[in-house]
């Protein structure tokens, strides 16, 4: 990322970024989190109701090695550059313990680089791109959410049982898509060698031509559709699609669409029957997701999204690490965090000592559509340890210890 690097480049020239030891207030731990709270708010507002509510129950609690945790959020602009200007900014001024966040994949590469070079603890949140704890990963950048290869991989199992032959694939052309659709081809291909792949359309990334891409796919004749967009692109492709006919008489395998943050805005237009990853927050039983559930209704007189579940996790892995650390200390989270158990609301989690890729899980299930409102009729929980590449894979792809 030029843009990136030039801007570290600077950063490292100018005496704000000195290595000074920093003077933390008293009886307080930091935490500086870093997110596109201005260009996707759909997914920021639910996440930051999440991580809220989770630092109120620590500091209820007590707080951590006696101190209350204390957040300050800084938006990145969707940018690189911006956002390693913030994260040396939060480091500098405000002085925090801990940095944190990250939604969009190309800026999260830029904090973690930055974390590297600057040797402080980062814990990304929800960038979904594997170079993060892969190609690219270090040993100060950790990542809860599951990445592409976990997304796509968890939806293959059921996409082999289909039994269909012929594949159409639709997805956003950048490196999310790109790189999910190389795991579920390689992945379904290996479950089931005859399948074939008869068409792909790539549209650009909030740019989509709905009526185009699904008249294409239709002329391909597919027995069976892997989709991969999301945002607006997913509400036109869905719309346009059904208009067309294009999903009758084919399945449909889809990532992201059962996650309410994007299925809620279809509403009745929400397709029927698509096999897809989401977050059934009404169906899910289990008492540490009950709780979850009630404390936020609670607060918020609203219902969680997946990206509610998301803030919520991430800091309690951070005061889970904290604790394991007895320290606030970057070198002393590194170390705590490999093999670290954490507590979410979908249940306990583990942080992987090969990769620094936690093994949050995913909802899988078929959607359905009731009471004008789409939603997912039946959905299982696939642990995230499950779905990962094999070790040997790992050391391949990750050089850095």
């Amino acid at each position: 990322m030029p843009r990136f690097h030039a801007v570290f480049a600077v950063c490292l020239a100018a005496a704000v970024c000195s290595a000074s030891p920093s003077v933390h207030a008293q009886g307080v731990i930091k935490i500086g989190e870093i997110n596109s709270y201005k260009a996707l708010p759909a997914l920021m507002v639910p996440y930051k109701k999440g991580w809220e509510l989770a630092q109120d129950e620590i500091n209820a609690s007590g707080g951590l090695l006696g101190k209350k945790l204390e957040t300050v959020f800084r938006d990145d602009n969707a940018n690189p550059g911006d956002a390693v200007r913030v994260a040396d900014e939060l480091l500098v001024r405000e002085n925090v313990d801990v940095l944190s966040g990250v939604t969009l994949s190309n800026v999260g590469l830029a904090v973690a680089d930055f974390a590297k070079q600057r040797k402080r603890f980062f814990l990304a949140s929800g960038p979904l791109s594997d170079r993060m704890v892969w190609e690219n990963g270090n040993r100060y950048t950790y990542r809860l959410r599951s990445g592409t290869h976990v997304l796509a991989a968890s939806v293959v199992a059921e996409a082999a049982q289909l039994k269909k032959k012929r594949w159409a694939i639709v997805y956003p052309n950048y490196e999310y898509g790109q790189a999910a659709v190389k795991t579920f081809k390689e992945a379904l291909k290996k479950a089931q060698p005859d399948v074939e792949f008869v068409a792909e359309q790539a549209p650009p990334y909030g740019k989509i031509d709905a009526g185009a891409v699904a008249q294409a796919l239709a002329d391909a004749k597919p027995d069976a559709i892997f989709n991969v967009l999301f945002g607006v692109d997913l509400t036109k492709f869905a719309r346009e699609g059904k208009t067309r006919g294009l999903f009758e008489g084919r399945e449909v395998v889809s990532l992201l669409t059962g996650e309410p943050e994007y299925l809620d805005p279809l509403k009745d237009d929400a397709p029927d029957n698509w096999i897809t990853t989401g977050y059934p927050y009404y169906s899910i039983a289990t008492p540490e997701h009950k709780a979850f559930v009630a404390a936020y209704q609670k607060k918020y007189n609203d219902y969680p999204r997946l990206n509610s579940v998301v803030g919520y996790a991430t800091v309690k892995a951070i005061a889970a690490g904290i604790k394991k650390a007895g320290s606030t200390d970057s070198e002393k989270l590194a170390t705590a965090f490999s093999g670290l158990s954490f507590d979410t609301p979908f249940g306990p989690s583990v942080f992987r000592a090969i990769d620094n890729q936690s093994t949050f899980g995913i909802y899988v299930g078929r959607l359905g559509v009731k009471d004008g409102k789409g939603y997912m009729k039946t959905a299982a929980y696939i642990d995230g340890a499950t779905l990962q590449p094999t070790d040997d894979q790992v050391r391949a792809w990750r050089t850095a210890p």
